[in-house]
């Protein structure tokens, strides 16, 4: 519905050119502008209501006393929530508000956009089951390893006291009572972090729609394919600037794989544009510092080309 409405107000009432690259880019820019503030605000809002029911502290010594196993639930929630990684932001927000370890955070973080049940039905459809399967498993390992590593580097002195109240001794935990009572918390809790988020997710998803229409397909192929052994962290650091849905970049690894790409060079320049982007980054740079953004994209990066060579290793068992 969002969708024919901006596509209206694009080319009907604006009268763009539906091809054209500036109608695109507009199109692109209000869409994903307007879903990823309405989701900030719905998702913050539910997570804040459901979150009153639960003690603060109960749910940190719960995952706390579970270690390694926090990290896999947070993991496999982000698998099944079909979000891409500006739209994940919302609830790694809601889950520092809450407590949460910024490791575990960090699992959803990572999982969320790289796993997701249409991203799934377009792998099978174009890949087949086996590599569908083993990506699904390595998706869910690098978000499980890596929010393991963050979590025990100590990095929470990086995060903005202002968006998020991170383990905070000296808080009180706020009690609502009733059921109209928690909704206010909620919706209160919302247009607290809405009010402070919303330039940074115009500017980023504005960086989003030029990279999007701007960015010829025909170059990453072109660059990617002169680099040889190296050609995995080449498509890798290619992707990361890059931003872009599931239904466009499952179709350009299929084309990459297609022209004799290996296949986990093709496959790690796709979890690097679902994973990160500069439109991301952009948006965490309201809830954390650039040290701990860098940080976390780095150690993502890491794992992506570690994966897509070790897709290229079982590329004969696979395919």
């Amino acid at each position: 519905m969002l969708q024919l409405i901006v596509d209206w107000f694009t080319y009907s009432l604006l009268r763009l050119d539906v091809n054209s690259k500036i109608g695109q880019a507009l199109n692109f820019f209000i869409y994903d502008s307007v879903k990823i503030v309405l989701l900030l605000f719905v998702m913050i809002s539910v997570i804040g209501f459901l979150r009153s029911f639960f003690p603060q502290e109960k749910v940190k010594a719960w995952i706390m006393q579970r270690k390694g196993w926090g990290n896999f639930f947070a993991s496999l929630f982000g698998a099944v929530t079909p979000f891409c990684s500006c739209s994940s932001i919302p609830f790694f927000i809601s889950f520092l508000d809450a407590g949460i370890p910024l490791g575990v955070t960090f699992s959803f973080l990572i999982t969320s956009p790289l796993i997701n049940e249409y991203l799934v039905v377009l792998m099978l459809g174009f890949f087949g089951w086996k590599i569908t399967l083993a990506y699904i498993a390595s998706g869910m390992t690098i978000g499980v390893i890596t929010g393991i590593i963050l979590g025990r580097m100590k990095l929470e002195k990086y995060l903005e006291k202002d968006i998020v109240a991170v383990n905070s001794q000296d808080s009180c935990e706020i009690k609502p009572k009733g059921i109209k009572a928690r909704i206010i918390f909620g919706i209160d809790e919302a247009k607290s972090i809405v009010k402070r988020l919303w330039l940074w997710v115009l500017f980023g998803v504005g960086l989003g729609a030029v990279i999007h229409n701007y960015v010829p397909n025909a170059a990453v192929q072109s660059i990617a394919g002169k680099a040889g052994i190296f050609s995995v962290p080449v498509a890798t650091l290619i992707g990361v600037p890059m931003y872009g849905s599931c239904a466009a970049i499952v179709p350009i690894a299929v084309v990459l794989f297609q022209k004799g790409f290996p296949l986990g060079t093709a496959l790690a320049f796709m979890m690097a544009v679902a994973a990160l982007s500069l439109p991301e980054a952009i948006m965490l740079r309201r809830a954390m510092k650039l040290k701990l953004i860098v940080i976390f994209f780095g150690i993502t990066t890491l794992g992506i080309i570690f994966t897509g060579y070790l897709f290229n290793l079982l590329q004969k068992i696979l395919v």
